[in-house]
């Protein structure tokens, strides 16, 4: 049950940008230049940066969701999702991104737990700086997001069909949303 009164119609940080939309406005905007933004990451591979420190972070909802938008952008491979949640080393996925997960979970645990060594791992990958500082940014975005998630105990479905559903429109129409008028005024003392 919520800490705080939500809509029981939404979930997760959906319900949370109801319940605040002018806090949710630039969330929105960030996870959209992060995740979906030019860059010489796919969409896919950030979006599996995401998953990972989210499940890092023991966030349901965000690694499932991240987890699914992810999936939707690499074919649908559910698979790979849960490979590179266990242990990303052994994953099918390229040395560089490996290495840049290397940092992200660095990043989750601490950020002054990234060493040159990562960073140089990550270049000697062929990562450019653009792409390490953007791994660093969804990395520590991802651990505002899961504690703010989870920080005030919001409800997340267990349905994989629903998570499916959520990722494909993440994947596709992004995290910007349309100004529309509040679900319902919510007290700022409740």
């Amino acid at each position: 049950m919520p800490h705080i009164k939500l809509s029981e119609e939404l979930h997760g940080i959906v319900s949370l940008f109801a319940f605040r939309p002018d806090t949710a406005k630039p969330m929105r905007a960030l996870a959209e230049v992060l995740l979906r933004g030019p860059n010489t990451l796919t969409s896919g591979e950030r979006e599996l940066i995401a998953t990972y420190v989210s499940s890092r972070n023991d966030c349901y909802f965000c690694q499932t969701s991240h987890g699914a938008a992810a999936a939707h952008h690499l074919g649908g491979n559910e698979q790979l999702i849960v490979d590179v949640k266990q242990n990303f080393e052994v994953a099918p996925i390229t040395p560089k991104l490996k290495a840049l997960l290397a940092i992200a979970g660095k990043v989750q645990a601490g950020g002054k737990n990234v060493l040159p060594a990562d960073v140089e791992r990550a270049r000697q990958e062929g990562a450019t700086d653009r792409e390490i500082h953007d791994t660093v940014l969804i990395a520590a975005a991802f651990c505002m997001y899961n504690r703010y998630v989870d920080g005030l105990a919001t409800w997340a479905p267990h349905d994989a069909d629903a998570y499916r559903q959520m990722g494909a429109m993440m994947a596709d129409v992004g995290y910007i949303k349309e100004d529309a008028p509040p679900a319902r005024a919510q007290s700022a003392t409740k």
